[in-house]
C-alpha cells in the first residue's frame, strides 16, 4: 500500500527507540515518504551510545521492549545494553527501515521557512519536510562538570556515554566521578581490575535489590512456542511497576516502605556503620532516579576502593585534589555524571515561525503541549518531550502512545485539509499549569534538588501521574486544540520551495 498523494513528507530525526518506532508506525500505515536522519552508522541511540562496562537496563527487558515485537529471548530480567542494541538493529532489519534510514547525517539546525521545514546537516546537505519530528529525546547530551585544572590533568578521561575502549584500566588507579546510575552498574566491574578506585559521591541515592536471574532454556522456549504466555508476562511487570506510582506522593505510605525495604538492603550489604551513614540519602526515596544493584555496595567494601564524599575543589595534572586539599593520585577519570536534560539544543537549533528558537521560548520555562507540541513550532513534535518522562515504569510505553498521537496528526495533515498544526498557545499553557499544580503533591517538587528540575525547582522532565492517564489523555487527537493557521509561505517561489519533494524508499 503506497502513501496518498497529499500524505506529507516528514523527517524523523535520530534512529532509536522513539525514532525506530516512529518509522515502523508510518510503515504499518501505508505511508514511505518519511526519511530517519541518524548521526552514526547504526540505529540504536542510547544503547548503540552507552558501551561502558556492565551497562544494563534498569526496567525489566519484557517491558523494556515494543508492545509489537515481544522477544521471547531475553537472556535476563534486566538484559545488558549489548542484548538491547541487538534488538534494535533486528527490529531495523525486520520491519525495512533501512531504505529510510540516512545514517551518518548529523544534524544541527531545522528552521520553519517558506511553509516547510528545512533540515541542515553538519555535512552542509540540506533537506525539506513538510513535518519533522525529533526523536532526539530528553537525554542526549553528556554532561561533564567543568572542574577547575581538567585541561591541565596529563592522564586520560572521558564520560561514561563515550567509553574509551581502547583504554585499558587493568593496574591503574582511576576516579569514578558519580555514583548514580552508571556508576552503579560500572564500579563493580572495573574495580576487580584496577589497582585503586576513588567513587566521589556528591549525594548519596536510594538502591532497591536488583533481583536480577537469567531465563532457563525452557522459559524461553515457552515463550516462542505460546506468545501469549510473553504477552502475559508482559502485562504483569507493567501492572507491578504502575503499582509504585503512589511512592512518589507527598506522604504516601508506600514511600516510607520503600525507605525501609532500601534501608534494609544497605544495612545487609554494609555493616561499616560510617560507611552506611555516608551511603544514606537524607531525601524520600524516588525523589531523585531510584536504583537497582545488587553488587554496587559489596564493591565499596573492597581495599582497593574508597569512597570520597568531600566535594571536589580541583583537577591537577596527576590528581583529584577535595575541598580539605586532600589529593588522590589518578591517571584515569570516568565521569559518571549523567546527561543534561533536553539539551539537545546545544547540538541541534530548531526555529520555529517568525525566526524564534525553541532555545529562546524554553528559557521561560520547558514545556510542549501533552508533551509532544510546541506553540509556534507547525508540523513539530516531540518525542520523549517534556515532562513524558518516568520514575516508575517503563518509557516504552510512553513512546508508543506519543508516536500513536502523532500518527494521528499526520493522517489529520492528509485528511482535513490542514496544512499546519501548531497547537494553540492558550490551551497548551492550560496543559502547563495544571500539570505544574498537579507536581506540588509529588516529592519531585521539593524534596530535594535533581536533575528533575529547572533552576527555579520547576519539574519539566517527569509526568506528575500514572502511565494509564497518559494513555488515556493520548488515544485521540483533539484538533480543536491546534490553531488553524494561514498559509505562511512567501509568495509563489517560496510557495514553490515549499512543495514537498517525494523522498525514494
Amino acid at each position: 500500500m503506497s502513501a496518498p498523494r497529499s500524505t506529507p513528507s516528514i523527517a524523523v530525526l535520530g534512529a532509536g527507540l522513539s525514532g525506530m518506532c516512529m518509522g515502523i508506525a508510518l510503515r504499518d500505515a501505508g505511508i514511505t515518504n518519511f526519511r530517519i536522519f541518524e548521526k552514526a552508522d547504526r540505529v540504536g541511540g542510547t544503547w548503540r551510545e552507552n558501551s561502558y562496562p556492565g551497562v544494563a537496563c534498569d526496567v525489566p527487558s519484557h517491558l523494556y521492549s515494543y508492545s509489537f515485537e515481544l522477544n521471547p529471548d531475553w537472556s535476563r530480567t534486566f538484559s545488558p545494553g549489548a542484548e538491547i542494541q541487538e534488538y534494535c538493529e533486528r527490529v531495523a532489519r525486520k520491519y525495512e527501515l533501512g531504505a529510510h534510514l540516512v545514517l551518518g547525517a548529523e544534524v544541527t539546525s531545522v528552521a520553519f521557512q517558506g511553509g516547510s521545514w528545512r533540515i541542515w546537516l553538519a555535512s552542509g546537505e540540506e533537506h525539506c519536510a513538510d513535518v519533522v519530528v525529533s526523536a532526539l529525546g530528553g537525554l542526549h547530551e553528556p554532561h561533564v562538570p567543568r572542574f577547575e585544572g581538567l585541561d591541565r590533568f596529563r592522564g586520560m578521561h572521558f564520560h561514561s556515554a563515550r567509553w574509551n575502549h581502547a583504554h585499558d584500566l587493568r593496574g591503574r588507579r582511576v576516579a569514578v566521578v558519580g555514583s548514580a546510575a552508571s556508576a552503579v552498574q560500572l564500579v563493580p566491574q572495573i574495580a576487580p581490575q584496577v589497582e585503586q578506585l576513588y567513587v566521589f559521591q556528591r549525594t548519596p541515592n536510594w538502591i532497591v535489590p536488583r533481583r536480577d536471574r537469567a531465563y532457563s532454556a525452557r522459559i524461553r522456549s515457552w515463550f516462542r512456542r505460546h506468545p501469549f504466555l510473553a504477552r502475559l508476562h508482559r502485562w504483569s511487570i507493567y501492572l507491578l511497576l504502575e503499582l509504585r506510582f503512589p511512592m512518589f506522593l507527598k506522604g504516601s505510605r508506600m514511600s516510607r516502605a520503600v525507605k525501609r525495604m532500601c534501608r534494609a538492603h544497605l544495612a545487609a550489604q554494609v555493616p561499616d556503620t560510617d560507611l552506611r551513614r555516608k551511603l544514606t540519602p537524607d531525601y524520600p526515596p524516588g525523589c531523585k532516579r531510584l536504583l537497582v544493584s545488587d553488587d554496587f555496595y559489596p564493591s565499596l567494601l573492597r581495599e582497593n576502593v574508597e569512597l570520597v564524599t568531600t566535594p571536589i575543589a580541583r583537577i591537577d595534572a596527576d590528581a583529584i585534589v577535595t575541598m580539605t586539599g586532600e589529593a588522590h593520585r589518578v591517571d584515569t577519570i570516568v565521569f559518571a555524571t549523567g546527561f543534561e536534560p533536553f539539551n539537545m539544543l546545544a547540538s541541534v537549533q530548531v526555529t520555529g515561525m517568525g525566526g524564534r528558537s525553541l532555545g529562546d521560548v524554553w528559557k521561560g520555562g520547558i514545556q510542549a503541549h501533552r508533551t509532544v507540541a510546541v506553540p509556534g513550532f507547525p508540523n513539530f513534535f516531540l518525542l520523549l518531550g517534556p515532562n513524558s518522562g518516568l520514575g516508575h515504569n517503563s518509557v516504552i510505553v510512553m513512546i508508543e502512545a506519543q508516536v500513536r498521537y502523532v500518527l494521528q496528526c499526520i493522517r489529520a495533515l492528509a485528511a482535513s485539509g490542514r496544512r499546519y498544526l501548531s497547537p494553540r498557545a492558550a490551551i497548551a499553557q492550560q496543559f502547563d499549569a495544571s500539570l505544574q499544580r498537579d507536581m506540588e503533591r509529588t516529592i519531585w517538587r521539593s524534596s530535594c534538588k535533581s536533575w528533575y528540575q529547572d533552576a527555579s525547582g520547576r519539574v519539566f522532565t517527569l509526568w506528575p501521574y500514572t502511565t494509564l492517564r497518559y494513555l488515556w489523555q493520548m488515544r485521540r487527537l483533539e484538533l480543536e486544540e491546534y490553531e488553524h493557521l494561514p498559509d505562511v509561505t512567501q509568495g509563489a517561489a517560496a510557495d514553490q520551495e515549499r512543495e514537498p519533494r517525494p523522498w525514494p524508499v
